[in-house]
């Protein structure tokens, strides 16, 4: 069982940046960043492949954000720039193991691929 750990959520003003940070309490093989407005499902953000830090990105967070890790501290970071009032939301580190079989990889940003879940971190961008 592994444990994630997020934190650096906030408040910012629209063209702000924030930069969250999530910790795995053991080995992971991907990890991911989701979140959701109230009332939504869960939208994926960004996935990064530990072994070799392979990303994968939402379109609509490309170019603004970036998904990077410290393979010596199992900890994943989303660095979000030029923030915009929809990115309001809550979001959320996902993690699962390698799995053992090809894939596509749209499944990064689906939520039920993944295995374990952080608790969840408020950014609210403000116009």
């Amino acid at each position: 069982q592994v444990q994630l750990m997020e934190s650096g959520g906030g408040a910012v003003k629209a063209g702000g940046s924030l930069r969250l940070s999530c910790t795995a309490s053991g080995h992971t093989g991907y990890m991911g960043w989701f979140r959701r407005v109230r009332g939504s499902e869960r939208e994926g953000v960004a996935s990064i492949y530990t072994g070799d830090g392979d990303t994968y990105y939402a379109d609509s967070v490309k170019g603004r954000f970036t998904i990077s890790q410290d393979k010596a501290k199992n900890t994943v970071y989303l660095q979000m720039d030029d923030l915009k009032p929809e990115d309001t939301a809550i979001y959320y580190c996902a993690a699962r193991e390698r799995p053992r079989t090809s894939f596509s990889s749209v499944l990064r940003l689906q939520e039920d691929w993944y295995h374990y879940w952080g608790q969840g971190t408020q950014v609210t961008v403000s116009s």
